[in-house]
């Protein structure tokens, strides 16, 4: 498949907002206010390929939405480049981008305070239309929009509702039907089902995958949840404070995980079978996830594994091979398979 989008090294850091007792640390003998940054992203590569869904899994805090408002540049990169059709889209500034965010649609984890509560959906879905010259007319606009809440499962008589009269399911609707409005290449859907039913989540999954099948569209699928990535993605990237730990199919990475972290990620989902490999009965409490302040020496996860050594805390791993299309940065992997350098657009 041709790549469409391909991300190159991103690097995101914010400023650390820690009260004003947190930041004052004693050097030399006087008090110094230590100013501190969050290391959100680090280093992160991929490659996003036409008509695929591409999975950003991992919990909470570990740099996926931060992510995607940067691949959608809400958010400025403090390094790294984002390649889209040939051109770096990480420098671009203001009108530069107006073609870039046609092209490449978001739609956000609450839809509630997503779209406008002022405005009626026909004039949330319309407004991107009419600014981006996609419709000439108001009334093309309209026939556009009509036709587009068919689409996603509303009535065209909803058009004249706002927000607040739709459930969270309908609203959520609304966020994809303004998303397509855009004729959009790719869409980032971060955590969309998150705070939904699991009965009106099933619903919105397939509709995202017949609306791919129908308009060839790319979707970056972020999630917490590794059983709903599972079941939309082609690919999948785990993300552990900030970097990419393991990366390979769907298929793949489900039935053959091989980072200890993805094994826990798995073990986390609810289980009906008595399968003893995923189930959570008998487990030790979690350890609380390091600070993206001061991350880790050496390999992030090794405060967490269990299968540490001194080795783990020294230095960072090198990605390893260990199948087709399959890539893991685990020194304990990497002692079995041939370790790899990066490659161009490659994960990792």
């Amino acid at each position: 498949m041709e790549d469409l989008l391909v991300v190159k090294n991103l690097v995101q850091e914010f400023k650390s907002h820690s009260g004003f007792l947190d930041s004052i640390k004693l050097k030399d003998g006087r008090l110094i206010r230590e100013k501190k940054a969050v290391h959100a992203v680090n280093d992160v590569s991929f490659t996003i390929r036409k008509g695929e869904t591409f999975g950003l899994v991992g919990e909470s805090g570990c740099g996926k939405s931060t992510t995607a408002k940067s691949i959608i540049r809400l958010l400025d990169c403090v390094s790294g480049q984002i390649i889209y059709k040939d051109q770096d889209i990480s420098r671009l500034k203001n009108r530069q981008l107006e073609p870039y965010r046609k092209s490449v649609q978001m739609i956000f984890q609450d839809p509630q305070s997503s779209l406008d509560p002022r405005q009626q959906v026909k004039d949330i879905i319309m407004e991107p239309m009419l600014f981006h010259k996609i419709a000439a007319s108001r009334k093309e606009a309209e026939e556009r929009c009509l036709a587009l809440l068919e689409r996603v499962g509303l009535r065209p008589e909803q058009a004249n509702r706002y927000p607040h009269q739709f459930s969270g399911g309908q609203r959520q609707r609304v966020a994809v039907a303004r998303a397509l409005a855009m004729e959009p290449k790719i869409i980032l859907a971060d955590e969309p089902v998150s705070a939904l039913d699991k009965s009106v989540q099933a619903q919105v999954l397939n509709l995202f995958h017949d609306l791919q099948k129908e308009f060839g569209i790319s979707i970056i699928f972020i999630s917490h949840d590794l059983s709903v990535v599972e079941y939309m993605s082609d690919h999948i990237a785990v993300l552990y404070l900030g970097e990419v730990i393991e990366y390979s199919t769907s298929e793949e990475l489900y039935h053959n995980p091989r980072h200890p972290y993805t094994k826990e990620l798995l073990r986390s989902i609810p289980q009906i079978s008595g399968d003893a490999r995923l189930s959570t009965a008998n487990r030790e409490p979690p350890i609380e996830l390091p600070s993206p302040i001061r991350p880790p020496s050496g390999c992030r996860y090794h405060p967490r594994c269990p299968y540490r050594t001194e080795n783990c805390s020294k230095h960072i791993p090198a990605p390893a091979l260990v199948g087709r299309d399959h890539i893991v940065k685990c020194h304990r992997c990497a002692a079995q398979n041939q370790p790899i350098e990066p490659m161009e657009g490659s994960l990792i």
